[in-house]
């Protein structure tokens, strides 16, 4: 059984399409991606997936719409988090800079995990465990440690965690670098409005290589990264402590909270070449990528 078959999760619409009157529902998990958006979803807690009540409707291929950014004018560059001096790849697409590697600051290790029957000494880990991992995926964080929620460094997330309701001040810092911040899904939005491809969104973002083979539709789960956002499909930690999903999906949390147990997040699986906006458990430990204020 994979991770995500114990995250409970939920889905709102993306961007790039309008709400029609003809009803439609979502194949397989009744996902909805980031090729259908829908003025109904309103973030309602739910155990269970919602389908979508949109028709997709993509943009004219005759036309290049003026909020697509060509990716040959995406540009490169690193910066360095002064807390530990690791450096990142970062890449500006269209109006926003975003890291292009996953956060890899050990922070929460020694304030202690507790989600019934599971303990565990630390917030943050990496996958399985293995520093390894650490250095190639980043680290996993819960959301309260994504969040910053005992105020080390701001108190725009202070006090947000599980079973915890909050109201963060935005752009909520979290566990980022200073000058950076934990996205919002306005701004998870924005960036695949820039990529603009409305059914191959997650194929551009996806790295070329680390994706497990495609066994849906007998094709290559890897992506083309035409944007160097690189995504590696790093797995994710459940409340019980199993790691899972590597190779398989990527999930990155938002600071935009549903209820007092779920998050919106934004993720890839390895059979689709859409993004996903979902929610998820924000006892579970998934990855992060900053974006620059």
């Amino acid at each position: 059984m994979t991770l995500k078959k114990f995250l409970t999760i939920g889905f709102v619409a993306a961007v790039l399409v309008a709400c029609g009157d003809d009803s439609s529902s979502a194949t397989d998990s009744d996902e909805v991606s980031s090729s259908s958006a829908c003025e109904d979803c309103d973030g309602s807690s739910s155990s269970k997936a919602k389908s979508s009540s949109c028709s997709a409707k993509s943009s004219s291929s005759s036309s290049v719409p003026e909020w697509y950014v060509d990716p040959s004018t995406v540009v490169k560059g690193t910066m360095t988090d002064e807390r530990d001096g690791q450096t990142y790849k970062t890449v500006k697409i269209g109006t926003q800079t975003w890291m292009a590697e996953n956060l890899n600051y050990a922070s929460y290790t020694d304030v202690p995990y507790e989600h019934y029957p599971h303990t565990s000494d630390s917030i943050s880990w990496c996958y399985d465990n293995d520093p390894a991992n650490c250095a190639k995926y980043g680290r996993l964080y819960t959301w309260a440690a994504a969040m910053d929620s005992v105020g080390t460094w701001t108190a725009n997330g202070k006090g947000c965690g599980f079973r915890n309701e909050c109201s963060p001040t935005y752009p909520v810092r979290g566990v980022c670098p200073e000058g950076w911040h934990l996205p919002a899904t306005a701004e998870f939005e924005t960036l695949f409005t820039a990529v603009g491809e409305v059914f191959t969104t997650g194929k551009m973002l996806k790295s070329t290589s680390g994706w497990n083979w495609n066994e849906h539709d007998d094709l290559n789960g890897n992506g083309t990264d035409d944007y160097s956002f690189a995504v590696l499909p790093a797995g994710g930690r459940n409340f019980d402590g199993l790691f899972g999903d590597e190779g398989y999906d990527a999930s990155f949390w938002s600071s935009t909270e549903d209820d007092s147990e779920y998050v919106y997040i934004m993720y890839m699986y390895h059979y689709s070449n859409d993004v996903y906006l979902g929610h998820d458990g924000k006892y579970n430990g998934i990855s992060v990528r900053c974006v620059m204020d």
